[in-house]
């Protein structure tokens, strides 16, 4: 059986267990609470609650630039994609890893899949909430799902970002990310003009070839 249909078939409590690092609560200096919980759910497992919190983290930071792309805001596709069966959760909460209360205040979604014939870990979403950002969470997330990637023994880490957001692609090249080669391309129209892509797609290679 190939990697990603073994991986994405593994009981959550496996998958964990043989995928996913050791979440340890990350420090946060300067806050009253000295450091948050990271838990990892599946689409399947993650509640209802927690997965309007995450949707309303993604509308509040990101409708506006997904509205002004050629990929479009709706609401519904967004949800319908957040329940996809081998999507995967790394919550960011006020609470300990194994405590299911708390208050999510970020999160990052991700997938082991095939992109263009490859093996890869997709990153679908990475939000925080505003007074967390440019704090490491982001970085430290983003590790945390190279890690399964590694793990898995995909070729390498991939995610779109907007064009628009220049502050994510900074943070994402600083990461080691390129675009990479299945990136859309500027297309020539018919009267001459040249549409620029809304969107670039990065990648990162994971394993040493």
């Amino acid at each position: 059986m190939p990697r990603i249909e073994d991986a994405n078939s593994l009981p959550l409590a496996v998958y964990r267990t043989k995928l996913v690092p050791s979440l340890d609560p990350f420090p946060v200096h300067g806050e009253s609470q000295t450091s948050y919980g990271i838990r990892f759910e599946s689409s399947t497992t993650i509640a209802p609650h927690s997965l309007e919190t995450c949707f309303n983290l993604i509308a509040s930071s990101s409708a506006n630039a997904y509205a002004s792309s050629s990929i479009g805001w709706s609401p519904a596709k967004k949800l319908k994609e957040m329940k996809l069966p081998d999507l995967c959760y790394l919550l960011l909460t006020t609470a300990s890893a194994h405590d299911l209360g708390g208050r999510i205040e970020g999160f990052l979604s991700f997938m082991l899949t095939y992109e263009d014939g490859y093996e890869v870990v997709y990153c679908y979403e990475l939000h925080l909430s505003q007074h967390l950002q440019g704090r490491g969470i982001g970085s430290h997330l983003m590790d945390l799902m190279e890690q399964v990637g590694r793990n898995a023994g995909v070729e390498k880490s991939m995610l779109t970002v907007f064009v628009e957001n220049q502050t994510a692609l900074a943070f994402y090249k600083k990461l080691g990310y390129t675009e990479d080669t299945h990136s859309p391309e500027p297309r020539k129209m018919r009267n001459g003009t040249v549409k620029m892509p809304t969107y670039i797609i990065l990648s990162k290679l994971l394993q040493e070839r």
